[in-house]
């Protein structure tokens, strides 16, 4: 419930603010007065006459009429508070900065439910508790440091840690970085990280807005409510980057202790994000360099020229891009020589282009131009500009100050003298361009955006899949639990293949029977040779109950027996023996998300290197190939070495065609289908299981 009282007050009362700016309430007064807040600050300490040449009150009761209140005392103490001022002073927004509520005791969570239930009642926005504050251009209504530059053009961030807000703050202004608006949205009782991403949503003016927006998140409480209007800002010309804390055992742990976050599965959230289209980020300094990139022009293409001063800098740089998909193509040709002759002697050229620590700032704009003008086949341009401490960086930083606005390919300034070259760095930031002083976390960060898809179509095509079919087989099996008194367990073959073909999913040619002449019947008539695999025990293989390449009858027979002889045994398959790369696709049924659909490249691969790609059901044909694409081992599947690639598409299409089905049947919970046998020509299904629940 986001209103104007909240993002534009024209009063504000401070409930605990003092003098000492070493405390929460004396910073909160201090940043009010510092943002130029231009309305009426009223401050509430029985204990003080004056705080900060503010006349105080000593009673909330004789406090005017105010908008917005800030909170400052102990947990206790707050739900009065907000029952009065709601009631009595006509309040309608509240930031609760005192923690000690749900996060802690369930005493407190029932503190943080009476000022929700006041807040509902009276139709008052609620920021936190438990929370640093919210940082606008109207307000400064948070406790902490750094105060970053604030314009309508910078970074929208929100954060569900406070600590961790002011923490990427100082990372960002290190980098020159802007903000339009920093939300710490704390236990986010009433307003959280969706809530404050549908406002902008909603609200959004193309001509006005930030169309930068950041998070940190430890909690995804609507999966639902997060990809609709992050999706929705993507589409009309915004660009998110988020960190997900807590993907780890431990580190779930760890949020839930913090905030009471419910942990989501990280193959959940990278499903999540691919398909609205957010750039995912693992730490402070790669949101904040994400962030960077987000304000410059959007790269079109994956060339870049680097143009350097210090060499290693620009190995190092050329190294980290070829490693995350980029290029730094060799720059050769008449018009390389005709700028190699406007260098000193020593200089390269060939790309990255070094000109030597004695290259003048004149030469640094001349090779800025060529990339620009002469060099078509470059998309944009890195500078590494430093200093050995010999020399001021003022001349230099000029030029590339023009050449960025004047340019139409994006360039970014790696500047890494920080120390040496401070004051130059520091008036190049002032002139509002953003820096990155480490090379390989720049290109790490681009790497990360140009492999975040856009955001998948939200319409749902059905290509054809069955779904009333697919609804009675899951009726019947659930009855079928039902009836055997199960709440959940996995289907019999037959079941399998009824479901897989109604989702068009091609199927290996297979028979289940408890008849040795029968089988032995299919197995002549597919032709041998053909596999044969026990029924009944979830984990075949490790009970000795799957047979490759039986040539004769008699071979088959013999299996036959031996298999039935094994514990739970109620059944034998045999299979038409097929050749190919072994693919792999499963899916798990992730709760508040959906289903998570799983690919990769089968055996060692989903084993022991755990290379799968992870998207949300349903699935766009964009969203499969995006999947494929993003494995380590994606060229075995292109083809490698000679080998012939396998038919991606198809194996496309089975995915898309089993996340419809899975849309459409939640009461699977878990299913694989591991192995698909792949080849240049097709992809087929060779073993698959599915676990249901009944609702």
């Amino acid at each position: 419930m986001i209103n104007q009282q909240l993002l534009n007050p024209r009063s504000i009362v401070v409930i605990g603010g003092s003098n000492n700016v070493h405390k929460p309430g004396g910073s909160i007064v201090r940043n009010i007065i510092n943002g130029g807040f231009d309305g009426p600050l009223h401050i509430v300490n029985p204990k003080e006459d004056e705080v900060q040449g503010i006349k105080v009150f000593h009673d909330v009761k004789d406090v005017p009429e105010s908008e917005l209140a800030v909170l400052v005392v102990a947990a206790k103490f707050c739900p009065d508070y907000v029952d009065y001022l709601c009631k009595e002073k006509g309040v309608r927004a509240f930031v609760i900065i005192s923690a000690g509520f749900g996060e802690e005791t369930k005493a407190g969570a029932e503190l943080e439910k009476r000022i929700l239930d006041t807040c509902e009642k009276y139709g008052a926005a609620l920021i936190g508790p438990n929370c640093i504050g919210l940082l606008n251009r109207n307000h400064h209504s948070v406790f902490t440091l750094p105060i970053p530059n604030l314009n309508p053009l910078g970074v929208d961030f929100i954060s569900g840690s406070g600590a961790t807000a002011v923490f990427i703050l100082e990372s960002a202004v290190i980098k020159g970085l802007q903000f339009n608006s920093v939300w710490s949205i704390g236990n986010g009782k009433q307003i959280g990280i969706e809530d404050v991403l549908q406002y902008m949503d909603e609200h959004f003016d193309a001509k006005k807005d930030s169309k930068v927006k950041l998070l940190y998140i430890e909690n995804i409480a609507n999966p639902d409510k997060l990809l609709f209007h992050a999706s929705s800002l993507i589409r009309k010309g915004c660009r998110i980057a988020a960190i997900k804390a807590g993907s780890s055992e431990s580190g779930s742990r760890a949020a839930s202790s913090h905030t009471g976050a419910i942990a989501s599965s990280d193959s959940a959230v990278e499903a999540l994000f691919r398909k609205a289209g957010i750039v995912r980020c693992f730490s402070r300094e790669e949101l904040t360099t994400v962030g960077c990139i987000f304000t410059l022009p959007e790269l079109k293409g994956r060339n870049f020229a680097i143009v350097t001063h210090a060499g290693g800098p620009g190995v190092m740089l050329t190294d980290a891009l070829s490693k995350g998909g980029l290029n730094v193509p060799k720059i050769e040709g008449p018009e390389a020589e005709e700028l190699k002759s406007k260098l000193f002697p020593g200089s390269s050229v060939a790309n990255p282009i070094d000109f030597l620590a004695t290259g003048t700032a004149e030469q640094l704009g001349t090779v800025i131009d060529y990339c620009e003008n002469k060099f078509d086949h470059i998309d944009a341009i890195a500078v590494i500009y430093g200093t050995p401490g010999l020399t001021q960086l003022y001349e230099a930083y000029d030029v590339l100050d023009k050449k960025i606005r004047a340019c139409k390919k994006p360039i970014f300034p790696v500047l890494p003298s920080l120390h040496t070259a401070g004051p130059e760095v520091e008036e190049f930031l002032k002139k509002g361009h953003v820096n990155f002083s480490d090379e390989v976390t720049l290109a790490t960060a681009l790497s990360q955006i140009m492999r975040t898809p856009q955001p998948a179509p939200s319409e749902l095509e059905l290509y054809g899949v069955d779904v009333p079919k697919i609804r009675d087989i899951i009726y019947r099996e659930t009855h079928r639990l039902k009836f055997e008194g199960l709440e959940s367990g996995y289907l019999a073959p037959d079941a399998v293949r009824e479901l897989l073909s109604c989702a068009g999913i091609p199927l290996v040619p297979e028979m289940v029977s408890i008849s040795k002449e029968e089988l032995t019947a299919f197995a002549g008539k597919v032709g041998f040779p053909v596999v044969a695999k026990v029924v009944g025990p979830v984990h075949k293989s490790d009970v000795g109950g799957v047979t490759l390449n039986i040539r004769t009858p008699e071979h088959l027979a013999l299996e036959f027996d031996r298999m039935m002889k094994i514990q739970d045994a109620t059944g034998v398959m045999v299979q038409k023996m097929l050749k190919g790369t072994e693919l792999f696709i499963g899916a798990k049924y992730e709760e508040r998300f959906g289903h998570v659909v799983l690919c990769g490249l089968g055996g060692i691969f989903v084993e022991v290197l755990k290379d799968v790609s992870s998207g949300l059901a349903p699935l766009s044909y964009g969203e499969a190939y995006s999947m494929i694409h993003s494995l380590r081992g994606y060229k075995i599947i292109k083809g490698t070495r000679g080998q012939k690639g396998l038919n991606e598409q198809k194996y496309a299409e089975i995915i898309v065609r089993l996340s419809t089905l899975l849309r459409f049947a939640t009461e699977i919970k878990e299913m694989d289908i591991n192995p698909l046998l792949a080849d240049e020509h097709d992809v087929v299904a060779v073993d698959a299981r599915i676990r249901i629940e009944r609702s």
